[in-house]
C-alpha cells in the first residue's frame, strides 16, 4: 500500500484511534508517543491487509495490542502479573485513576499477611480451603486473617460507603416547591461534583435517586426520571459503570425514553463512554468511539475528558444579578458566586455553577451544589432565539412572564427547573 493510500484510510479513522488511545495511557505524552508507533506499525504492515474496509478495525486491534505492550513493560518495572496489570489498564487513564486503582493503593499500605490473604482471596478467587492448604495453616486460621484482613483494609479504604440521598426513592412532588435564591457575600466554596453531567446520578455502586422536571413559569412536573446504578460494565477495554433511567410522567405512566449509560468515575473527572436508547423496539448503542454521533450529545471537554470533579472559581464567568459576561473558550463552565437557596422548607448553603453550552448550543444552566456536591436546584435557560425553525417563536414570545439572563449580551429565558429526591 503506498503512502497517499494509507493516509487516505488514516484520515477516515484517526479521531477514533486517537481516542481510544487517550483514554487508554496515563499521560498525553505517553499517549501521543503510543500513536506515532502505532502508525509506524500499521504503514509497515498495510500489505497485509486483505480488505480496506476493514481498516478501523485492524488498525484498532494494533492500538490495543500496543496497549498492552506498554502495561506489560510497566508490569516488569513493578514486577507485576501480566493480568493484574493489563487489568490496571481498564481504571488508569489520562483523566485520573477510578476507585479500583485506589483498591490497588490500599492493598499496598497494609502488613504482607493482609495483602496476601486478601490477593488470594479476591484476585485470585481462592476458595478458603484451598488457601488453607496452599498457605500451610489451618482453616480457622484463614477465616480469622480475612476477617482482620478485611478490617484493616476498611479503615484504610479513602472511599467509605455513602448512602445520604441515595438509599431510597422518595415520592417527588407535581408541583416545584416555591424556592427563593439569596446571593451570598460570602467567598464560594470549593466542592467535589461527582454528578454526572446533567443527570444527578453519581456514577459509583449503589447509588440511585429519583429527578423531576418541571415547567416554569406553571411549575408543573412535566417527567420524572429513576435512576440506579447496576453494576459494572467494560466499553472498548475502558471499565465503567452502567446506570439505567426510567421515564414517566406526573401521573406515572411510562414515557418514550429508556435508557442506559455507561459513565466513569475517576479521582478527577466524570465522563460518559456509551449511551444506549430504546426507539421503537430497536437498541441503538453509541460509545465514545462512535464520532460525531456521540460528542455532540454525550462528549464534554477535549478529547471527552469530561468535567472535573473539583471545582472552584476560576474567574472565567463573571454574574452580576441578571447579567452574566464571559471568556471566549470552549468547554466553558464555572462557579459564579455563593447562594441560599430556600426550597420546601429548607434552606441550603450552595454555589452558584454556570454552564454556557459546554452541552447544547444556544443552552445555558444554572446548577446550585451543597458542599457535599449535590444538585440542590438545576434552572434552564434558552437563547432567545434557540430551535426558532422548530418552534416558529422567540423564547422571550412564548414564555413572555419567565426570568431573563443577559449573557453578553445576549438574551436567555427561563424555561423548566430540576430537582432531585435529595432535598426531600
Amino acid at each position: 500500500m503506498d503512502t497517499a493510500r494509507f493516509e487516505a484510510l488514516l484520515h477516515t479513522c484517526k479521531n477514533t484511534i486517537e481516542r481510544f488511545v487517550y483514554y487508554k495511557l496515563p499521560t498525553k505524552a505517553d499517549s501521543d508517543d503510543m500513536l506515532q508507533e502505532v502508525y509506524m506499525l500499521a504503514f509497515q504492515k498495510a500489505d497485509l491487509l486483505k480488505d480496506e474496509a476493514s481498516f478501523k478495525p485492524w488498525l484498532l486491534r494494533i492500538a490495543r495490542n500496543k496497549c498492552n505492550d506498554y502495561y506489560r513493560a510497566r508490569a516488569k518495572q513493578f514486577e507485576l502479573p501480566f493480568d493484574e496489570a493489563v487489568e490496571n489498564t481498564l481504571t488508569i487513564g489520562r483523566m485520573g485513576v477510578t476507585n479500583e486503582s485506589a483498591v490497588r493503593d490500599t492493598l499496598a499500605l497494609l502488613p504482607d499477611k493482609d495483602k496476601q490473604i486478601l490477593y488470594l482471596y479476591y484476585f485470585q478467587r481462592k476458595p478458603q480451603a484451598d488457601i488453607a492448604a496452599s498457605l500451610g495453616i489451618p482453616l480457622g486460621t484463614v477465616k480469622s486473617r480475612l476477617h482482620t484482613a478485611r478490617q484493616s483494609f476498611k479503615n484504610q479504604y479513602p472511599y467509605p460507603p455513602s448512602s445520604k440521598g441515595v438509599t431510597k426513592m422518595k415520592k417527588l412532588p407535581a408541583q416545584l416547591p416555591n424556592y427563593k435564591i439569596t446571593h451570598s457575600e460570602e467567598t464560594p466554596f470549593t466542592v467535589t461534583w461527582e454528578e454526572l453531567m446533567g443527570w444527578f446520578l453519581v456514577p459509583r455502586l449503589g447509588e440511585k435517586l429519583s429527578w423531576g422536571m418541571y415547567d416554569m413559569p406553571s411549575r408543573e412536573c412535566r417527567y420524572i426520571y429513576d435512576m440506579q446504578v447496576t453494576g459494572k460494565a467494560e466499553v472498548h477495554g475502558i471499565e465503567g459503570i452502567a446506570l439505567t433511567a426510567n421515564e414517566t410522567d406526573a401521573a406515572g405512566n411510562a414515557g418514550t425514553l429508556d435508557r442506559c449509560f455507561i459513565a466513569q468515575l475517576t479521582d478527577t473527572h466524570c465522563r460518559y463512554l456509551a449511551s444506549l436508547r430504546t426507539e421503537n423496539d430497536v437498541r441503538k448503542y453509541i460509545t465514545f468511539l462512535d464520532e460525531d454521533a456521540f460528542m455532540p450529545n454525550w462528549g464534554y471537554g477535549e478529547n471527552n475528558c469530561g468535567n472535573e470533579i473539583h471545582i472552584s472559581a476560576k474567574g472565567g464567568i463573571t454574574r452580576t444579578g441578571a447579567t452574566i459576561t464571559s471568556a471566549n473558550k470552549p468547554f466553558l463552565l464555572d462557579i459564579v458566586g455563593r447562594y441560599t437557596v430556600e426550597i420546601g422548607g429548607k434552606a441550603y448553603d450552595t454555589v452558584c455553577v454556570i454552564d454556557l453550552e459546554t452541552c447544547n448550543p444556544s443552552v445555558v444552566s444554572e446548577q446550585y451544589l451543597d458542599k457535599h456536591g449535590r444538585t440542590i436546584l438545576w434552572r434552564r435557560f434558552n437563547r432567545d432565539d434557540w430551535a426558532f425553525d422548530r418552534y416558529g417563536q422567540l423564547w422571550s414570545e412564548q414564555l413572555p412572564a419567565s426570568e431573563r439572563l443577559t449573557i453578553n449580551s445576549v438574551t436567555y429565558v427561563h424555561w423548566y427547573d430540576c430537582i432531585t429526591d435529595y432535598i426531600l
